[in-house]
This record gives C-alpha cells, sequence and structure tokens, in this order.
C-alpha cells in the first residue's frame, strides 16, 4: 500500500469548519510542551497551532506537495519550531531525528492497512513515557457526517469505533488512558505505553 485507504486532504473550508479550534482540540487532549510528530499531517491544520504550544513539531507526511504547501503556511504565519519530515508513517522511527514526547495522528488511522504495525512504529518513535494520540472519526454512516452539507469522512466500513481502535494500538504496547468526544463526528484516545 503505498498510502492510507480512502484518505484525501480535505479543502480548508471544510477542515475549518470540521475544526474550527485545532489548538482548543490539541489541548483537550493534553497536547501541551515537549516534542510532536504530527503523522500524516497533511497541509498542516493542527501542526501550525500545535507549534504555539509545544516546543518542536515534526509535521511527518508522504506527500511533498502537502508538505510543500505547509511551508508556505508556516512562513506565512511567521511560526517557529515546525521541521517538515517527508515520508511514510510507518517508518516514523527512522525518519524523526529524535525520539519525540507525543505522537498525534489525526483523521488517518482508519486508513492504515495494518493498524496494529502503525501503532508499533508509532510506539518506537516515542520516549520512555511517550504518548500516542489518536483522534478518529466515529463508526457512523457518512451520510450522518455531513460538512458544510455534503456527507464526509471515510466509507462506513472503515470507520473504527473506540473500542477497535483502543484494540489495535493497545496490541502494539499501548494502553489508553482517556477516551473523548471530540464532536460533533470524532474521538480522540490518548495512549501512553504500556
Amino acid at each position: 500500500m503505498d498510502r492510507f485507504r480512502n484518505t484525501a486532504q480535505p479543502d480548508r473550508d471544510w477542515w475549518r469548519a470540521l475544526w474550527p479550534d485545532p489548538e482548543g482540540t490539541l489541548r483537550k487532549l493534553g497536547i501541551d510542551g515537549g516534542t510532536l510528530a504530527d503523522v500524516a499531517c497533511g497541509d498542516g491544520h493542527f501542526t501550525l497551532p500545535a507549534a504555539d504550544i509545544v516546543d518542536r513539531v515534526y509535521a511527518v507526511d508522504i506527500d511533498p506537495a502537502l508538505l510543500a504547501d505547509l511551508d508556505e503556511r508556516v512562513a506565512a504565519a511567521g511560526v517557529a519550531g515546525v521541521e517538515p519530515v517527508e515520508g511514510d508513517a510507518r517508518d516514523l522511527p527512522s525518519l524523526l531525528p529524535e525520539r519525540v514526547e507525543t505522537a498525534l495522528l489525526a483523521n488517518t488511522f482508519h486508513g492504515a492497512e495494518d493498524p496494529k504495525a502503525l501503532a508499533a512504529a508509532v510506539r518506537r518513535a516515542l520516549t520512555d513515557d511517550g504518548r500516542f494520540v489518536v483522534v478518529n472519526w466515529h463508526d457512523r454512516p457518512p451520510e450522518a457526517t455531513t460538512v458544510l452539507g455534503e456527507p464526509r469522512g471515510p466509507p462506513e466500513p472503515l470507520r473504527l469505533s473506540p473500542g477497535a481502535t483502543t484494540d489495535a494500538v493497545e496490541a502494539a504496547g499501548f494502553e489508553a488512558l482517556e477516551v473523548l468526544d471530540l464532536g460533533p463526528y470524532h474521538y480522540g484516545i490518548v495512549f501512553r505505553q504500556a
């Protein structure tokens, strides 16, 4: 598999409609300080606000065009502490120049061909006390998750319940600390290494 299944970078209008307060979402997830890998970051909807609340953000994506967009947005905003990293999330430990305290994977875990293997790669990229934060779509049909009047999100067969996400990540050596409702269509789960 070259890319996550059925996952694409949304346009900025509906991204902002879905996540109007990305910094607030990050804080609700307990992201505050230290180093962060924003895995499958796209053009940086969470990356830029994260740069205001952590010491360094490694913005990881497989798509060089999205990272180029992110570079432009970082420069225009005058944001410091963001380092774009091109590569496949499954290779995260070898992509990052250091182990990080937190890894964030937003809106893409459902598309991982082998979620346990992806979680295991994330685990190897974390510090010993590191946390893995997964933000995922609730397991509802796309017709029930409309943004700007249109059904959005992955096809229903790819959507994972919080329990299914927890099972996949815990199988890679994590334990769930907290499950959060991020409404209207997402949940977040904070994991630590077991």
